[in-house]
């Protein structure tokens, strides 16, 4: 029964991880539009802007097919992801409360809730499969 309900929390991370990295991959679409360099003061313009991006959406692209092979390095890249997500948020919200006009416009904010929320999910859930074999061998976990 612990396999049967492990397998189908491992099928909704890897949709969560799915969608999860399509709307941060878009977030940084976005953020190539408000020259986010410049909101975090990074030198180099756009060019290593886009140089930062390849091993970042490689990892994120490699997580996804370890996710899809359900192995421990994907749990580990997906709890990465999520932080990275709730990251992405906060840091925005902050920026926007202090005035910042960038990435206050609807779909902005549709997209960094949404990353919210998936990003919680998606965290809990691999945390949640990452603990429970300790669980159910302390006998804290009913499986």
């Amino acid at each position: 029964m612990l396999e049967s309900v492990l397998n189908t929390i491992l099928d909704v991370i890897f949709w969560l991880y799915f969608s999860n990295a399509i709307l941060l991959i878009i977030h940084e679409i976005e953020s190539a539009y408000w020259k986010e360099w410049e909101l975090f003061k990074i030198k180099g313009g756009l060019t290593f802007f886009l140089i930062l991006h390849v091993p970042i959406i490689g990892l994120i692209m490699f997580g996804l097919i370890e996710m899809f092979l359900a192995s421990q390095i994907g749990l580990i890249i997906s709890i990465i992801l999520s932080l990275g997500g709730l990251f992405a948020f906060s840091i925005h919200v902050y920026f926007i409360k202090k005035g910042n006009d960038e990435f206050k416009l609807p779909i902005s904010i549709i997209i960094l809730c949404s990353i919210l929320i998936i990003s919680l999910a998606q965290l809990v859930l691999t945390l949640l499969v990452i603990f429970t074999p300790v669980l159910s061998t302390c006998g804290i976990c009913s499986f």
